[in-house]
């Protein structure tokens, strides 16, 4: 080889060495992720324990553990006056309490999700550490769901409660005889439950009071007593060992488990009179809101020191919201307005008397900014502006604020188009509830064109304002672009609402029946719809909640048990039995079994 190919060739030689010796340089794999949650060694006292009247439970695990919201998932049943005190100690967990334990009595320390490994953040689930203060641990459970009332969904944070006190004080006065909380799925189970009758109840607690203190705390309860017994339902008793572990996801955790009580959580009534709100959201806008309708008491207001005319109020249907419209400039123009309003309030001797309250309304100018705000034009807006209109469908304008007469000279409406066009006739009809809207009169026929033209200042507010000119065009859709539902509704006796709802149950449109028979809801989009039934037991046509006061359950309601796809120019006929209450069970979409295009 001559000497300078030689040369050439030993920096290459090297630097294919290097590169092959830091290929076989590598880091050690580990091995597959872990994914086992924390194992329990050992504890103090063991759980299961019998006859234990320590302040004080060690839990050991196998490896080190990090507590996740500990204050919120843990749990002790019976309740405690006083929170125990949990924190760690090396791999184990430590709870403290200082209330003295109750005799003969079996308690139970949930931590739900909260215990998980230090490393890989492993969840050991609903674990529970069990102990009695009397030789036996008692061994019986309660299960049951709980649902929203008349949406009937899964209530989030939810507690149970079980009360051996049958007097129904017991759940506003006292602390339960066991407790625990409701899944994802609304489902509960309370163990190790001692033989006996109880009462049943369901809360949202927010005073963390663990108990019904609150009016306004949603509530949940049966109108009977329980019977807690053996042959009911039955946990095995805790065996002693110390190598305890949990599964990583519970069956409760993965699907809808029925249990053997159904709770319907409510919000209860409003039965205290007092001002709710008062708000300027505008210079010459002021509200104020009542907890209730007034009846025969009366809500007035005034503004002292003005003159007649200087401003104009608008009641709500049931007079318990008042909207005030000042039109005087110089009294709108004041950053401040003293008001005075008078309203019935319940006082501390739960005596309705009739309140006077002077209240200062403030509106503050936004500051200037280097990037000027710039202020909203005076505008009217319309069903009449989207393109398209349901057969029938009523035309409404709305603004704001207050309009004024609009000036029909500058206002055409054109059936047609182009040559063809024609000029028909319209009237307008100021709304007696609403100042900001009214009504436009005219007659629309379907599978027509139409113009809609608005000059300069046609439309004005009582503020002077005026809009722009605009020019809009629609149509009165025909059948075909529709679909119609017919339902077919049976097995129940009295006065029952159906109500039409989207995917997200908003409500579109509702018919009140007396007795079973067909329904139509017609003109309906293309989409998904759902059905649901509002039993209306004291027939006042509106769905009413619970009174537990009164011994009264909310309103039942259930649910169509699938939804509807409908599609255009097309017929949906569905029987629906209605006669199972506070069910909601929905399929995705219907089979269409029943359903045929329109002829």
């Amino acid at each position: 080889m001559p000497r300078s190919l030689y040369k050439h060739k030993i920096p290459g030689i090297i630097l294919l060495i290097l590169i092959a010796g830091c290929a076989k340089v590598s880091a050690p794999s580990g091995g597959p992720r872990d994914r086992v949650p924390p194992v329990v060694m050992k504890s103090v006292p063991v759980s299961g324990a019998k006859n234990f009247r320590g302040n004080e439970v060690t839990i050991t695990f196998d490896e080190f553990v990090t507590l996740d919201k500990i204050n919120e998932k843990f749990m002790a049943s019976p309740p405690m006056k006083k929170k125990p005190k949990i924190f760690l100690r090396g791999k184990s967990v430590i709870v403290q309490y200082e209330d003295a334990l109750s005799d003969s009595t079996t308690y139970t320390f949930n931590f739900q999700d909260a215990i998980r490994d230090l490393n890989e953040n492993n969840v050991l689930n609903n674990y529970q550490f069990v102990f009695s203060t009397g030789p036996v641990i008692d061994s019986l459970s309660v299960t049951g769901n709980v649902y929203t009332a008349l949406k009937l969904d899964p209530p989030e944070e939810t507690l149970v409660l079980l009360y051996n006190e049958l007097n129904d004080s017991a759940a506003v006065k006292h602390l339960p005889a066991y407790i625990s909380r409701v899944n994802k799925n609304g489902y509960f189970r309370i163990d190790n439950v001692r033989a006996g009758k109880y009462r049943l109840y369901a809360l949202k607690d927010a005073d963390n009071s663990k108990n019904f203190n609150l009016p306004d705390e949603q509530f949940a309860f049966l109108n009977d007593t329980i019977e807690v017994s053996s042959p009911k339902d039955y946990l095995p008793v805790i065996k002693d060992t110390t190598r305890t572990t949990a599964s990583s996801v519970t069956k409760a955790d993965t699907i809808v488990m029925q249990g053997q009580y159904k709770l319907i959580l409510f919000q209860p009534p409003k039965t205290a009179h007092y001002l709710t709100s008062s708000s300027r959201t505008q210079p010459y806008k002021l509200e104020y809101s009542l907890s209730l309708p007034p009846d025969s008491a009366g809500f007035s207001f005034s503004i002292p020191g003005t003159q007649p005319g200087s401003y104009y109020i608008e009641r709500s249907r049931n007079n318990d919201s008042l909207l005030v419209w000042l039109t005087d400039s110089s009294l709108y123009a004041k950053n401040d307005i003293t008001t005075i309003v008078r309203y019935p309030f319940t006082d501390s001797t739960k005596n309705v008397i009739q309140k006077q309250d002077s209240i200062h309304m403030r509106f503050m100018t936004p500051k200037s900014t280097r990037s000027r705000i710039k202020k909203l034009p005076f505008s009217v807006t319309s069903s009449l502006f989207t393109g398209s209109l349901r057969p029938g469908q009523q035309i409404v304008l709305q603004s704001r604020t207050p309009l004024g007469t609009p000036d029909t000279s500058k206002i055409r409406l054109y059936e047609g188009s182009g040559t063809t066009r024609v000029k028909i006739p319209f009237t307008f009809l100021p709304d007696t509830a609403n100042s900001c809207k009214m009504l436009m009169i005219t007659r629309l026929v379907q599978g027509k064109n139409y113009t809609f033209i608005a000059d300069s200042g046609a439309f004005r507010n009582i503020y002077g304002e005026v809009s722009d000119s605009s020019g809009y065009k629609t149509t009165v859709r025909n059948n075909e672009t529709f679909g119609k539902l017919t339902l077919n509704v049976k097995n129940y006796e009295g006065d029952r609402i159906i109500q039409l709802l989207t995917r997200e149950e908003k409500l579109i449109r509702e018919t009140k029946m007396t007795k079973d028979g067909k329904i139509e809801f017609p003109y309906l989009d293309q989409g998904k719809y759902r059905l649901r039934v509002i039993y209306d037991l004291n027939g006042d046509g509106k769905w009413t909640t619970g009174d537990f006061n009164k011994d009264l359950q909310p309103e039942p309601a259930s649910y169509y048990f699938q939804e509807i796809n409908m599609k255009e120019n097309w017929y949906d006929t569905e029987d629906w039995d209605i006669g199972e209450q506070n069910v909601k069970k929905l399929k995705s979409t219907t089979s269409k079994s029943q359903s045929r295009q329109q002829p």
